[in-house]
């Protein structure tokens, strides 16, 4: 496989993971909206569900969207 191929099976890989990712927490929310709790305590379980989202999904997202470097750049020249 060569390094391109590579390249794009890891961002496969990543995409696929957030996909995933994605539906647990989907069914989260869902099953603190369907469970009879008082407001305070969807309040807060919502907010670290939102805060672990964020955490799971943010950095594969992010090496997904960061730019290739190609190359080392040139060193200055005197």
């Amino acid at each position: 496989m060569g390094r391109e191929e590579q390249r794009a099976a890891v961002r496969r890989m990543r995409e696929s993971l957030i996909e995933e990712l994605e539906g647990v927490y989907r069914r989260a929310f869902d099953a603190i909206g369907s469970n009879d709790m008082g407001e305070g305590a969807v309040a807060r379980l919502t907010q670290l569900l939102l805060r672990s989202r964020e955490g799971a999904i943010a950095p594969l997202q992010e090496e997904i969207e960061a730019p290739l470097i190609t190359k080392a750049p040139e060193p200055p020249q005197s």
